[in-house]
Order: C-alpha cells, then structure tokens, then sequence
C-alpha cells in the first residue's frame, strides 16, 4: 500500500517514524507492506531518510493511482481542507491529525469519503494517542451518550497542576511550559480554551450525531485563575482543571462548555495531572469509562494516525466511518444551564457574609487566614441567575464552577 504524507513537521514526520520502526508489526497488521511513496511539504529535508520522495506539488499525489491512503498532517483549515477533499474526491482514503479541519468540516468529509467508498479519519486530532474516537464510532454505538467531559489541553493541565504543587503563578508556569515545549510561543489556543473547544466540538458531534459548533460553546480558557484561587482550592481539598464539557439533561437539552472547574478527590478525572488528558464519557447503560493517556506529543499522536492507516488499509472500498450530519445541533443557551460555583467576595465581614447567603444558596463558607476577603461554595443554580446575582452583590473577586 503506497501512502502520502501532507506536511513534514512534528508529527508527519513522527508518522513516518513510527512506520520505519514498526514495520513489520504495521504491515502485518495491515495485511500488507505500508511504504510512503511522497511527502507534501514546502520545504526540503537533506539527510533525512525521506528526502527523495519530497514533492511541493498535491497533483503529484492526487493523480497517482498507485496512492491509496494520504496522511494530513499540515494543520490549519487552509489548504488543508482543499487538499483532503481532492484526495477523498479521487477515492483516497485520508487520516488526519488536524482538530481544526475536522471541528470544521467533518461531516463534509465524511460524507464525501462515503460517496467515494473510502475513509476519512481522524483519531489523532483528539486526546493524541489516547484511543476515543473510535470507541465512539464502534464499541459503544449501543447505548446513548449523554456526557462527554474530558482534561483535552495537556498544556493548561501542566499549567494548572504545577500552579498547584509549586504555587507559582500562571506567567511563570506558562514561560516554563514554553521551555519544555509543552507551550507554543503564541499561546493563545491552549489558555484561551480554544484547543479545548474545537476538541470538545468533535467528540459532542460524534456522539449526537449532527455538528457542534465550536463558536457556539461557551468557552473560558486559564487566565483568570490565580494563586489565591489554588489555595482554596487546597483548603476544599480539590483540584483545578480545565474541562471540555458536553451533557444532555434530562429534557434532552445540550449543553456544552470549556471552563475551568473545581473537582472533588472522588471525581474519576481529578489525579489526571501533568501533560496527561484524560476523557470521561458517560452512557446511559454503560455508566462512566474513562480514558487516560497522553494528550499530545509527536510519537504518541502519529500512532494513533498510523492506527488509522491500518484500518483504512483493511477496508479499501468501503467506508467504516459512523459520521455525523451536516445540520447543526443547536445548542441550549448557556443561560439555562445548572452549575455549582464556588466564588470569591472581597471584604471578610459578617455584613457581606450575610448579603452572600441572602444572593446566593450558599452552602458553605471558605476563609484563608489573614485575607480580606472569603469564599462560598452555592448550590446548584441557573448560569444566569448567578450573574445578575454576582452583579448585585458586587465584589466578586472570581467564581468557578464545580465540576458534576
């Protein structure tokens, strides 16, 4: 089987690796030999052991009949999303790694890779080598999902855990992630929620079967969290994360959200720390599986690609995928959504402890000794309820969410 690669950097070039390393393992697997034939990429690679079958042209690939499988590793929507339709268009199959093409155009894709008899796949481009996508798709397609929460950003995990033990604060945490190369020079995506999100936006589609949005989710990223924030969080004995959230209630409404959260030592995804991811779906009769492993990285992700690899090898001319559809699901405002909040008031008086337990359901108080100001614990109460509340009561240091 002749295979092209699009996009020689981290992890086209992992994928590459993991196939010389493995190459007996894969093609036994595969039930013949994968050998890659071209790699898309603008710029040359002398000395590396691929550095003869380099092209800068996608006609090169797409007109070669002899490729039956393109690996899509350039990231970005553009031309990516140009070069995979060509290549799904002339009956290749295609994996990808890439969250931001399929967030966006997966059940495009899909559904043209079923029109053609081929495959669009795309384990890599959630949770890294963790497998997820494919379980969605194939093991537990008997029960109905009705949560899917998951640590998807190994890089704010790090932040935040090491926040936690060292009690550093987040610009340091961050320049430190940076070093280690856990952290992009611009890290806007990862802090912001917005690596998160497009996630979140992938797992929610397939599991409910038409598009979520990314843009529709509400999204809150790390930086509002603070030192002060961790010591509570200590005093309560829980753990900031960030999670990637999408739940069905009881009336069939969907919500979905990305926002750090306070979680309880019980929670299935509390000791997932580090640069670690770990997903937590929920089913009906199933009940709750977890699924933990590295989140990122470049030979962990180019296995689960080359994982794809070998099953598109096993099903040539016919596609496997169980895809999503094109109409849009339409999200519940955030506004009704049910939350737990622990929040910050400035001011340690009996006086504004008093109008915090007339505002707000207050279940319990929190103080750290020697700060001007204390923390409450609420119960369960409506997204915007606790706004105009917070915006009544005024000094409102910061409020998180408790995790379900």
């Amino acid at each position: 089987m002749k295979i092209a690669i699009l996009g020689y950097g981290n992890i086209g070039s992992g994928v590459a690796e993991v196939l010389r390393r493995n190459h007996d393992y894969v093609a036994k697997k595969a039930g013949c030999e994968i050998q890659v034939k071209y790699v898309l990429d603008l710029r040359e690679f002398p000395g590396d052991p691929l550095e003869d079958r380099v092209v800068h042209d996608i006609h090169a690939i797409t007109e070669d009949p002899e490729v039956g499988i393109v690996v899509e590793t350039m990231g970005g929507v553009h031309p990516a999303y140009e070069f995979v339709k060509e290549c799904l268009e002339k009956g290749k199959s295609v994996s990808t790694s890439n969250k931001e093409l399929v967030a966006e155009y997966g059940a495009q894709l899909m559904e043209l890779a079923e029109q053609r008899g081929c495959n669009f796949m795309f384990e890599a481009s959630v949770g890294g080598g963790i497998p997820i996508i494919r379980p969605l798709n194939q093991s537990v397609t008997s029960d109905e999902i009705y949560e899917i929460t998951g640590i998807l950003n190994g890089t704010t995990n790090y932040m935040l855990t090491q926040m936690a033990g060292n009690g550093a604060t987040l610009e340091e945490v961050l320049k430190k992630a940076q070093e280690l190369g856990y952290a992009e020079r611009n890290p806007e995506a990862d802090i912001q929620g917005k690596d998160a999100c497009r996630k979140i936006a992938i797992l929610s589609s397939l599991a409910f079967g038409a598009k979520v949005e990314a843009e529709d989710i509400h999204t809150e990223g790390i930086t509002s969290i603070s030192h002060t924030d961790m010591e509570y969080a200590a005093a309560l004995g829980m753990a900031i994360k960030l999670f990637g959230t999408c739940r069905m209630d009881e009336g069939r409404r969907v919500f979905a959200m990305v926002c750090p959260v306070l979680v309880e030592k019980s929670h299935p995804l509390y000791h997932v720390d580090g640069v670690m991811n770990g997903i937590l779906v929920r089913g009906e009769v199933m009940g709750d599986l977890m699924f933990y492993g590295a989140g990122a990285g470049k030979l962990p992700t180019a296995s689960a690609v080359v994982a794809d690899v070998i099953d598109e090898a096993c099903n040539m001319d016919r596609s496997i995928m169980r895809r999503w559809t094109k109409e849009k699901l339409e999200l519940e405002e955030f506004g009704a959504c049910q939350n737990r909040f622990f929040v910050r008031m400035a001011g340690n008086t009996e006086e504004n402890k008093k109008r915090a337990q007339q505002l707000f359901p207050v279940s319990r108080l929190v103080e750290l000794p020697g700060r001007d100001e204390f923390g409450f614990l609420t119960e369960e109460m409506e997204e915007a309820a606790f706004d105009c509340r917070a915006r009544e009561a005024g000094g409102i240091q910061n409020r998180i969410r408790l995790a379900k």
